[in-house]
């Protein structure tokens, strides 16, 4: 049964998939002192402050999608306020997936189609920057063209139209934000970033594109907000409606690494600019030689990337939805890098990365 609110009304239902990811998580837990939440996803969420309801779904088995529906309208009903749509398939390793389609763009169909039975207020769907084609000479906005260079963000486009054709008189609105961080990290390009700096790598000093260029970021907590705006206007916003999120303040690959240099050991980075074909047949080698259980983050394909630049003028969503970012990174950066020299291994496993024995050898003894 949907729970009540202090006075006894009903309080607004919001659907959430993919909730037990990072953004999920944090965004199921804001939205339940408001909201009641119901969460859709393979795994359980981690313990929150608030509880919420979860109901296992595969998004890539239609009977499945079906199924976890119908227990939503038989427990809570058949109005939806707001489906927030998170679940997708992300792999920075570079190989194709059929998950990219079944899940991300399949996934995304069967669930519109099985929602055109409810009442339901706004479909939200979390889409990339990363769709957008990048431009060093000009800030990105709605209007901007879209490129999609890697199956990823590829999958997303293909989500996107998919809910255009699909969503029938369901108001939609595409969120295209940029890589997520905090400040635990919990961005794995930044991570494996700092991760080069901080154990020295040869690779940490060189780079094949343009020191200049970047790409923005976005605070997690940032991201929450906006995503709880645009629940909370849902009734104000047209059918149709498209946001890019980000920080308006963008590092450079340059800057970025001066910074954590300073930061980690207490020196400006050294990196010098190599030529994309040299890089790439390094990367190459690179993961030629190594083990399955040790493959490089750098692959060949990105280096074709490594002169992409993502700024973005965030006029429409502060005008539509009054979002600010209150989080800049250059800002965020000590402490990620003081968590980091707290507790190295802890902020390895955080950030997924494995914690390489040399570096564990010259950790201090615990005292007795």
């Amino acid at each position: 049964m949907q729970t009540t609110n202090g006075n006894g009304h009903k309080r607004p239902l919001v659907l959430i998939t993919g909730v037990s990811g990072l953004v999920g998580t944090r965004l199921a837990d804001r939205l339940a002192s408001q909201y009641q939440v119901v969460g859709l996803d393979l795994a359980e969420p981690e313990q929150a402050e608030h509880d919420i309801e979860w109901i296992r779904t595969d998004l890539t088995e239609e009977q499945g999608v079906r199924q976890a529906l119908e227990q939503v309208w038989s427990r809570f009903g058949e109005k939806l306020d707001s489906v927030i749509h998170l679940a997708a398939y992300y792999d920075f390793s570079g190989e194709p997936s059929p998950l990219y389609e079944e899940l991300t763009v399949q996934g995304t169909r069967r669930l519109l189609e099985c929602l055109q039975s409810f009442q339901v207020g706004q479909f939200v769907f979390s889409s990339s920057l990363l769709v957008m084609q990048p431009d060093p000479d000009h800030l990105l906005n709605e209007s901007s063209p879209t490129r999609a260079q890697w199956d990823y963000p590829e999958s997303k486009l293909k989500a996107e139209a998919v809910i255009r054709e699909t969503r029938g008189e369901i108001p939609a609105v595409i969120v295209r934000f940029a890589g997520v961080y905090d400040e635990d990290c919990h961005s794995l390009p930044l991570s494996q970033q700092i991760r080069r700096i901080y154990e020295r790598q040869l690779e940490s000093h060189v780079y094949p594109g343009n020191r200049d260029r970047g790409q923005a970021l976005v605070h997690l907590d940032d991201l929450i907000d906006c995503f709880h705006g645009i629940v909370e206007r849902r009734s104000q916003l047209p059918p149709e409606e498209l946001f890019l999120i980000a920080e308006p303040d963008v590092m450079s690959y340059g800057e970025l690494q001066d910074r954590l240099g300073e930061l980690i050991h207490g020196e400006s980075w050294t990196t010098i600019r190599v030529p994309k074909p040299v890089a790439k047949a390094g990367a190459w080698v690179q993961d030629k030689l190594s083990g399955d259980d040790s493959k490089p983050f750098i692959k060949p394909w990105m280096v074709d990337l490594a002169d992409d630049h993502y700024a973005v003028d965030i006029t429409h969503a502060r005008q539509v939805l009054g979002w600010n970012p209150q989080h800049r990174l250059r800002n965020t950066l000590p402490e990620i890098i003081a968590r980091l020299k707290t507790d190295p291994e802890a902020w390895y496993a955080k950030n997924g990365l494995e914690f390489p024995e040399s570096l564990r050898e010259k950790q201090p003894a615990a005292a007795d």
